[in-house]
Formats: structure tokens, sequence, C-alpha cells
């Protein structure tokens, strides 16, 4: 008995040993990705509130694009997982092939489309003429940033789940440190009382921070990556893995589509409520986002533990490494909220708001600490411990159900007919998580999430 437990510590240590070394570069990326987009609010909220909130809305496409990504990404992270526990090079190699024609296909349409109607597009989310003005002109200006954006995303989630986290992170690290350093000087330098300029040399600045990670990509893959890019091949092995990356993939993507278009959806009933409204929520999503980068990180992290595991047919490793998850993903769901707590004087001091949208502001950061805590076992659970096992139609459906056939049609009649307080309907826009957590917990049980998706190309 003392010989087990000395084995269930050490298994323990081992585990969290493994996992920590994922989840911190993991959620150093997290916070990377989720600054880039911050950073053009939070500094363009320093110089004009209109400013801010166009860019804000505008980044709705944006985020739209990145879904494509996170459900290739996701997918192709699930195969490599796998296929990274029976060290089968070759194959993930075909794999990075395959998401980068996927993700090539998709950046070019997202790309003509922002490019030639920006306008059409941010009328979408606004009728405010001004808001559709700067809006328009930085979605323009950002088209570009597509082009590579969604290769460099490919390579970096392929590297990622064959635990090679933190190149990841260090090259999504110098983007952010270059974009932020070019929005300085555009902003503050160059155009400090030009908000129309500001907004175009701030989208210039993401495009050449999205370029230089391209590079640093396409140099690593070329001189010291496993994997390299290269074309997809045309023979029985890539068909046979093209219908598997298809069958994980295409749930994921949809999963990703309907939550983040219900999303945009929720931010479209918001702008046409009021600018104040716009205001407050553009920097309530920043916050939250940047508050549950470590829930993120559990999730990734520890799907790249749990797909090895299964691939290597460890079952019972498998299952052991979810139980903890769920564990984790509590501890950091709590700590993501009260990380917004403590922070709301510093927000206060760095954007300055009207005080109608400054109030709104503070009761939308009170319900964010809360909705932190459900997101991050939500997030973890499907997101994570689902997808690693192949388990990707549950998130779609679930998603489905609870955004669009509940919290949609609820947001829009609160909004519209009943006409309630901004605050209410935030309340309401942000009870998804809640929704969704027992429904989560009794899938988690039924353990369907334990399969080995590999195949034996030898």
């Amino acid at each position: 008995m003392r010989n087990r437990i000395q084995l269930r510590g050490l298994e323990n240590r081992d585990f969290n040993r493994e996992l920590m070394t994922l989840v911190i570069p993991i959620a150093l990326q997290n916070l990377i990705s989720a600054t880039v987009i911050s950073v053009d609010v939070i500094m363009l909220g320093m110089i004009s509130q209109s400013a801010m909130s166009a860019v804000s809305l505008a980044g709705q496409i944006t985020f739209a694009l990145t879904l494509f990504y996170m459900g290739m990404s996701t997918g192709a992270g699930i195969l490599t997982a796998q296929y990274w526990g029976k060290k089968d090079i070759s194959t993930i190699q075909r794999i990075l092939s395959i998401a980068c024609m996927f993700s090539f296909c998709v950046s070019i349409l997202f790309f003509l489309s922002s490019f030639i109607m920006p306008e059409a597009l941010m009328r979408l989310f606004t009728s405010d003429i001004e808001l559709i003005e700067y809006g328009s002109r930085f979605l323009q200006m950002n088209s570009f940033s597509y082009l590579v954006m969604g290769i460099s995303q490919m390579y970096l989630s392929v590297i990622r789940s064959m635990e090679n986290a933190k190149l990841s992170a260090w090259i999504s690290s110098l983007c952010l440190i270059l974009n932020i350093l070019f929005n300085a000087v555009c902003i503050f330098v160059i155009f400090p009382s030009k908000p129309e300029l500001a907004i175009s040399a701030v989208a210039l600045a993401t495009v050449a921070a999205r370029v230089i990670e391209f590079a640093c990509c396409i140099i690593h893959s070329a001189t010291k990556g496993s994997v390299r890019f290269r074309l997809p091949l045309r023979d029985d092995v890539q068909r046979k893995l093209l219908k598997d990356f298809l069958k994980y993939a295409l749930p994921v993507q949809g999963n990703y589509i309907v939550w983040g278009g219900a999303l945009t959806a929720t931010a479209a009933i918001i702008g046409h409520v009021n600018s104040d409204m716009v205001a407050a929520n553009s920097i309530a999503s920043v916050v939250k986002n940047l508050a549950v980068v470590l829930c993120g990180g559990i999730a990734t992290g520890g799907s790249v533990l749990i797909g090895k595991y299964l691939g290597q047919g460890e079952l019972e490793k498998a299952k052991y490494a979810g139980n903890k998850m769920g564990f984790y993903a509590l501890l950091f769901g709590i700590i993501a909220g009260c990380t917004i707590l403590v922070i709301k004087p510093l927000v206060y001091s760095i954007v300055h708001l009207n005080p109608t949208a400054q109030s709104y502001l503070d009761g939308m950061l009170y319900i964010s600490a809360y909705y932190c805590i459900a997101k991050s076992i939500n997030s973890t659970i499907i997101a994570g411990i689902f997808t690693a096992g192949g388990d990707s139609k549950f998130g779609f459906w679930c998603d489905t159900v609870v955004m669009w056939v509940i919290i949609l049609p609820l947001s829009y009649l609160c909004a519209f007919v009943w006409q309630v307080p901004p605050i209410l309907l935030y309340i309401i826009i942000s009870l998804d998580e809640i929704i969704k957590l027992p429904i989560t917990f009794i899938r988690y049980r039924q353990f369907k999430w334990l399969n080995n998706i590999t195949r034996n190309f030898a």
C-alpha cells in the first residue's frame, strides 16, 4: 500500500511538471494573442473613445477569422498530439500541410471581403457613422495581416502539440512586443491628435508584426524544425489523413463558428443599444480575455498530454490527467475572477470613459469575475479533454442549443422588446457558461472521450 501511494505521488509530480511545462508557455501565448488586439483598443482609448469603440467592433471580423484558425489548429492539434505519442513525425508533417492548405483558403476569403467592402461589414455591428468610418479604415488596412496569419497559427499549433510550447511562445512574444512598440510610436509620437490617421497606422503596425511572426516560422521550419512547410501530397495515406482531419476538425470548427457567431451577434445587439455600452463592453472583454489566459493554457496544455497518452494507449493515465485538469480549471477560474476584481482600479486609471460608460463597466467587471469560473471549467473539459480524445461533436451541439436557442433569442427580447437596463442585458448574455456546466459534467463522467484515433501507416 505504501509503495502504491509513493508511486501515485511520483506520477502526480511527473504529471504536474509535464503540465506546467506546457501550460506556462501556452498561457503566455494566449495572453499574447489576446493582447495583440487589446493593445490596439487600449492605446486608442487613451486618445479617443470613438476610435477605441470602432477598432473593438472591427476586431470582431478578425475574431471571426480567428475562430476558423482555432477550429483548424485544434483539429491539427488533436491528430498531432496522438501521433506525437507514437513519435510518427512523417504523419505529423502531412497534418501540417493539410492544415496550412485549409487556413490559407479561408484567409484569402476574409482578406478579399475586408479589403473590398469594409463599410458593409462594419454596418453589421453599428449604425453610428463615425464608428463605421473609423472601423472601416482599420479593417481595410488590417486585412493584409490575414494573408500570413493563418499559416503561422497552424505551424505554431503543430509544434505546440509536439510539446515545443516554449518556441511557440517566444515567436508570439516577439510579435506582441513589436506590435506594442509600433503602436506606441504611431499613436503617441506620430499621430497623437489625429485619431483617423492613428487608426490606419495601428492597423499597419499589426500587419508588420504578423509578417515578422510568419518570417520567424519560416526560418525555424527551414533550419531547426522537425516539420517543414510543404504542399500536400496526393496518395492513399494523405487521403486517409484528410478524412481524419475533417472528421475531427469539422465539429470543432462548427463549435467555434456557432460559439463565435453567437458572441458576434451579442456584440451586434450591444452595438445597437448605445455607444456607451459598446465602449464599456470593449474594455470588459479585454479584461476578461486577459484574465482567463491561464485557463486556456490548462485546456490546451492538458489536451496535448491527454492526446499523447491516448496515442500511446495509456487510457488510465489519460483518465487521471482529465481529473487533474478539472481541478486545476476550477482553481484557475477562481484566480481569474479574483484578478478581475483586483485590477479594477488599474483599469479605471488607464481608460477614460464618460460617467455612463464607466458605470456600465463597473457592473460588467463584477459579472465577468463570476463568469470566468464557469468559463474555465467548460473550456478545459469541452475544448481540452473532449477534443483530445476525438469527442469533438459534443461542444458543437452544446453551444448550438445554449447560444442560439436560449441566449440569443432571450438577449434580443431583453434588448429590443422588453428594453431592460444594460447591466441586466449583460447578465443575460453571460449566462451561457452557467447553463453548460451540469451538461458538461455529465458528459465527462461518461468517459466517451477516451479514444486512440491514430492509424498505423507502417
